[in-house]
């Protein structure tokens, strides 16, 4: 046997161990998606149905909750898409990376209580906003004329 096939060898090997890893992490993130999704309805339902009787069934603060909640579940879907273009593509597809980290932003500015932190924190993470959302159009444009 040729070093070369040896190397082909150890190549195959470790493709298999990296598919079967994707698919592990696949398996892992659609559980986790799905009992977070039963978690939400849950908590939708015992809101609505616990406390005193109100004009609104819920309030603003469980309404964030929701929505935070609801924002880490479409987080969780599009790591889902990253990992199946992995394995169909065997490459990462930057632009969904980028779309991940504008909505995990957005859950954050969502759920953060803006009354508390500091202007700098604001500022920060305004500009973490603008970096991404800048890089993605960047990114997108650049896709666009290349193909």
């Amino acid at each position: 046997m040729s070093a070369n096939d040896k190397e082909l060898q150890v190549e195959k090997l470790i493709k298999k161990f990296e598919y079967y890893i994707v698919i592990g992490l696949l398996a892992m993130m659609a559980l986790v998606v799905f009992l977070s999704t039963v978690e939400l309805a849950v908590i939708i339902v015992e809101r609505m149905l616990t406390g005193e009787p109100k004009l609104f069934l819920l309030d603003i603060s469980d309404m964030l909750e929701i929505f935070g909640f609801f924002m880490m579940i479409l987080i969780g879907l599009e790591l889902i898409e990253t990992i199946k273009v992995y394995l169909v593509d065997q490459s990462i597809h930057i632009e969904i990376i980028c779309l991940v980290a504008i909505v995990a932003v957005a859950r954050k500015v969502i759920i953060l209580d803006l009354y508390t932190l500091p202007p700098v924190t604001l500022l920060g993470i305004a500009a973490i906003i603008l970096a991404l959302t800048v890089g993605y159009f960047f990114l997108k444009k650049a896709l666009n004329e290349k193909n």
